[in-house]
Order: structure tokens, then sequence, then C-alpha cells
């Protein structure tokens, strides 16, 4: 079968998938909320399901080949047979990188053709070294992997932006009501604002401790465009990687007829991926999107895929890794892993105070193991309690989800981050197993909570305790005030039997700088040596 010069129409119907699958990826993102019935109103893990990275790592960390997903499977298999396709129709960031290298000024005519360089190696050594240490036990994918990335710049970054961006607009035009004459500015603005708040948005704005990292990150990747066109998808992108080398030989191939070609290397130019398709011979299976950018680029019809037989040897040139390459990348790997270990809190030494994760992870070694830092968890918690970690985990646990009671508290009836979560390192509870569940315990400052450091009344953080039987309890001691004067003052007191450690009393305490409550880690119910006031077993969780 021979499919000849589409004329641009493949590459219309390609840019069409990418866009419906961009504008999917944003959809979902949207989505991940609580619905009226308590569950996430969209099956929000689809592109996860979708990522054969995504689940061959985490298989590979968490021993299990239960967490490898059924989709990412027949999309490898896909890969075989069509090459990279997903990079080059599917993948939403994959499109976001062709629009900004869209928006980069165009080589001319006359430019230099653009070959295979030693930095296409880079994305195969990522990948191993990645895949070495998740073989490990140290699961860091995410941080590399497209679609946990996007998703979450996403969920930190671009949608927090974007609402703060249209709510503060639309308010600062309403308060000052710019207007000639009869017509009003705010006319245009609040059918905007009541958009934003009622359809796409739907929840109170959220705001992330460290994101301003995950921005960087993401507005530098784009960035690169400027450099190479779909810079990170050529020389970085580890999913890439993975992809190339299943892309090794497919039965779509590129054929160039020699009769045909003058040499022009406008094809070439034409490539997004210089995966040389002027060159017969010598065309890289393992770098091109399969976008046909180069066969519409072709004046004389020089270039055609063809389907061929898998199994006939391709006259490609081949894959630029070496034997080397992989030892290297290997010892990368896990020197990267050594270096994560050392420190005692990745050993089980010790425990974060601060380190409160949410009702249902598992043991912090297994929850590391799984999470893929893609804060489907904390674009989905009501109270924006969850934020992502910048070293209160050590260097491994970054961008993975915990809870700062300051900035919010667990929902004592809301289960919705294990819901979302991808690759189970949150367990789905049932909402009576999570009011079971301890994430962590609450102490009293005396020195700043208001009856203990000022002889002085305070209800707050009882009054909003959601616990049916209530966690904080009052005990009437008798305090001498500045005059000489006796006064009863009810001070506040733990029951750690019954406190699950949600924070809100941490969140609603009067001081909003450093509260009078605390809420750490210690009697988390995932770990049995982090229970001081309930003993447990002797061993390491880790």
């Amino acid at each position: 079968m021979r499919f000849r010069r589409p004329r641009s129409w493949v590459q219309w119907t390609r840019r069409v998938s990418q866009v419906l699958f961009l504008v999917l990826f944003f959809a979902l993102a949207l989505r991940v909320r609580i619905s009226e019935n308590g569950v996430p109103s969209v099956d929000a893990d689809f592109f996860f399901k979708i990522d054969p990275l995504v689940s061959l790592s985490t298989a590979l960390a968490a021993r299990s080949l239960a967490v490898v997903a059924i989709p990412a499977l027949i999309v490898l298999a896909a890969t075989v047979l069509l090459g990279r396709f997903f990079c080059g129709w599917i993948c939403p960031l994959g499109a976001v990188h062709a629009a900004a290298s869209w928006f980069c000024a165009k080589r001319p005519v006359g430019s230099p053709v653009e070959r295979r360089t030693p930095g296409h190696r880079v994305k195969y050594v990522v990948l191993v070294a990645l895949l070495v240490m998740a073989l490990f036990g140290a699961h860091w994918t995410g941080v590399f992997d497209p679609i946990p990335l996007l998703f979450r710049s996403t969920a930190t970054f671009l949608l927090p932006a974007a609402q703060y961006a249209v709510e503060d607009s639309s308010t600062a035009v309403y308060q000052a009501d710019p207007h000639a004459g009869p017509l009003h500015l705010k006319v245009l603005t609040e059918p905007l604002y009541k958009f934003g708040r009622n359809v796409l948005f739907q929840v109170d704005r959220q705001a992330y401790a460290g994101s301003v990292m995950i921005a960087a990150l993401f507005l530098l990747i784009v960035a690169l465009n400027l450099v190479r066109p779909r810079f990170w998808c050529r020389y970085v992108c580890p999913l890439g990687g993975l992809l190339g080398f299943a892309s090794l030989r497919p039965a779509l191939r590129l054929k160039n007829d020699e009769k045909r070609c003058t040499g022009c290397g406008q094809c070439a130019r034409a490539c997004p991926a210089a995966a040389q398709p002027d060159r017969p011979g010598e065309w890289l299976p393992t770098e091109c999107f399969g976008c046909w950018n180069c066969v519409a680029s072709c004046r004389r019809n020089a270039l055609a895929f063809t389907l061929e037989n898998p199994i006939t040897p391709a006259t490609t040139a081949e894959v630029d890794f070496s034997r080397r390459a992989a030892m290297g990348a290997s010892a990368a790997g896990v020197a990267v892993m050594l270096g994560f270990r050392q420190n005692p809190l990745a050993q089980g030494r010790v425990f974060g105070a601060d380190l409160v994760r949410p009702p249902g992870a598992l043991a912090e070694g297994d929850f590391l193991k799984r999470c893929v830092q893609c804060g489907a968890c904390m674009r989905a918690c009501p109270t924006n309690a969850l934020q992502p970690c910048a070293l209160e985990g050590g260097v491994e646990g970054l961008w993975t989800p915990h809870i700062i009671a300051k900035v919010g508290y667990c929902e004592y009836n809301c289960n919705l981050c294990g819901q979302v979560c991808p690759t189970g390192a949150i367990e789905a509870l049932s909402i009576e197993k999570k009011k079971e569940t301890k994430i962590g315990l609450a102490f009293f400052d005396k020195n700043r909570c208001l009856p203990y450091a000022f002889g002085r009344e305070c209800l707050v953080c009882e009054e909003h305790c959601p616990t049916p039987q209530k966690s904080i309890y009052f005990v009437n001691r008798e305090v001498e005030l500045r005059d000489g004067q006796k006064l009863t003052v009810k001070q506040p007191q733990v029951d750690p039997d019954k406190c699950t450690g949600c924070g809100i009393c941490e969140w609603c305490c009067v001081f909003r700088d450093t509260a009078g409550v605390h809420v750490t880690s210690a009697n988390e119910t995932r770990h049995s040596n982090n229970q001081p006031i309930l003993p447990g077993g002797s061993g390491s969780p880790y």
C-alpha cells in the first residue's frame, strides 16, 4: 500500500488531532473537582492510562504489573507499527511545542539542513537512567514525562494564573466602572467573569507554594523552541526515547525516490525532528514524529510513506545509542538513586514533622515508588490543602503532595485525592474508612494559643473540629491576670485517640501568621513507627 503526497490534508488532520487532544487534556484538568455525589465527574486519568512510560516506570518501581494500563500497551503496540505517532498526533505537550515552534521564525530556503547530532541521544540516556532508578525504587519519571509534567504545570500554574487574571481584571473593571457615556466596559467583562466562575473554573481560586519553580521549568522547555523546533521532544523527552526504541522497525516507512529527488533539502528543513528524510537509507524512524511535513513540502513527489512488513529489515539509519552509552546511563541512574537515599528521612530513620501526606497515601517508601508528581490530587483538593513538596520529603519527594494546614484543611467528608490518583500512590478510600484514617496529630503551642498565653477565651478550634466526638475538648483552669485577678479559662486539649490530623484547627486559628495549634505527621495511620500515642510494630516502613 502506498500513500502519495497528501497535498497537506494529512497535515491538517494531524493539526486537528493535536488541537482536539490538547483541548481534551485541559478539559479533563478543569473537570478534576468534587461533584455532587463526591466522586470525580470525569475519568481524569485518561492521558496517564495511555502513557507507556508512566505504566512501565511505575510497574518497575512498585514491583507490580497491576499498575500497567491496557491502553498504554495498545499505544506501545501501535508505535511498533506506526512509529512515534503519539508524539506527532496525540501528546498534548507535543502540541504545545508544535504551536510554539510555529510561532518561531521559519527556516529560510537556503538555511543549513539539520542532521542528527549527539544531542539526540540525550533522551535515551534520560530514559535509561529513569528506568534504572525506578528499578531500584526511586521513581522520578514524573518530573520529566510529558503527561505528568504538563498536568502538574496546568494544575499548579496555568489554571490558577488564568483564574487570577480573569477574576481580578474583571473585578478591577467592575470597581472602576470605566465608561464613555452609556457604554460601560463592565458589560463585556461581567459575562466573562460569570462564565469563568460558574462554567470554566467552578472552584475557589487556588494557589500553590513552590509553583514558581514548576512554572519556570514549563516556560523554559517551551522557550527552548526558539533554539530548535520541538527541542524538548528531540533531545530530552524520555517518553519520546521509549517510543523511539519501539520505532526501530516500523511498518509505516518513509521512501525517498532517488530518481525524482533533486537534493533541495526542503523536506529536511520542514522536519521538526531532524529525522533526515532527504537522505535515502538514512531516514531516522526513531526520531520521526509522523507529521508528514516532509511529504507535503516535496514539490516533486519524491517522498511517500508506505506500509511494509515490519519483519522486513528497514533501510534506515540505526539508533545512536551504544552499549557504552547505555552503561553510562545506568550508572548515572544508580548514582542519582544512591544520592536520593543518603539522608535519614529517605532511610526511614526519622519522620518529617511537616510531611503530612493525604489520607490514603501509602507508607512513604511505597508512596514514592508510585507517585508521578502529576498534581491531580492537588487540583482535586477542594480546600487547596494539598501543596507540592519542596524538600520536605527529600529530593526524591520533589513536587509530591503534602498538606499545609495553614493554607487549607483536609475536608472531613472528602476522599477525592484517592479517587483521582492515576497510579495508586493514594488509595481510593471510602468515606467511612477515610474518616478513620489518621494523617497526623494536632499540638497546641502554649506560647501562642490565646487561653494559654494570654488568659483569654477562644473557642474557634473546638467549634470547627469535624469529628463526631470532638477531638478538641476544654479543661477549666484558673489563671491569674496582671492585676492579680483570678479568672477561670477554658483551655483546649487534644484527644489523640480521636484526632485525625485534618488540620482544620490550624487553618481556622485566629493567628493568621503562625497558628497556636500545629499539625505534624505524628500518629499517622500509614506508619506504625510514627505512632507515639498508639505504639505499633517495629518494622521499618521503607
